[in-house]
């Protein structure tokens, strides 16, 4: 069994405007094993949260990891993956579909909103990524 909590974070300048993605894993016992920040086009931040957690869940593969606490500091994102919240746009869905999909593959997995202080290192990541852009 191997667990890992995971903090992702998006976010565009503009909203909808140039677009990151943050994801920082840990293991069980919240030490950093991975992360990783990069642009992804353009996109509104829902879309960019999106594709952080889809990012995420594919390396959670890659660590095999069989159990996750995903940690976002998008309300409206965990809402709509626990269920408490319907999906209305329909690029949003399509996003929403793949990383419904990417969590089946998982023996036990959760998202937890968490506050933005909570979220710094996946957040500066976002940020960090978007200021390299704009730099080029």
């Amino acid at each position: 069994m191997i667990k890992l909590n995971i903090n992702t974070d998006g976010g565009s300048r503009g909203n909808p405007g140039p677009g990151a993605i943050g994801v920082v894993i840990n293991n069980e016992n919240d030490k950093p094993i991975y992360e990783m920040g990069k642009t992804i086009g353009y996109c509104t931040n829902n879309e960019a949260e999106y594709t952080a957690l889809i990012e995420a869940l594919i390396k959670a593969k890659d660590f095999k990891a069989t159990h996750l606490t995903m940690r976002l500091d998008s309300e409206l994102v965990v809402k709509q993956l626990n269920g408490q919240y319907k999906v209305k746009n329909d690029r949003i869905l399509v996003l929403w579909k793949k990383a419904k999909e990417l969590a089946s593959g998982f023996a036990v997995i959760s998202f937890v909103h968490v506050p933005r202080e909570k979220n710094k290192e996946a957040d500066k990541l976002v940020n960090d990524a978007l200021d390299a852009e704009i730099i080029k």
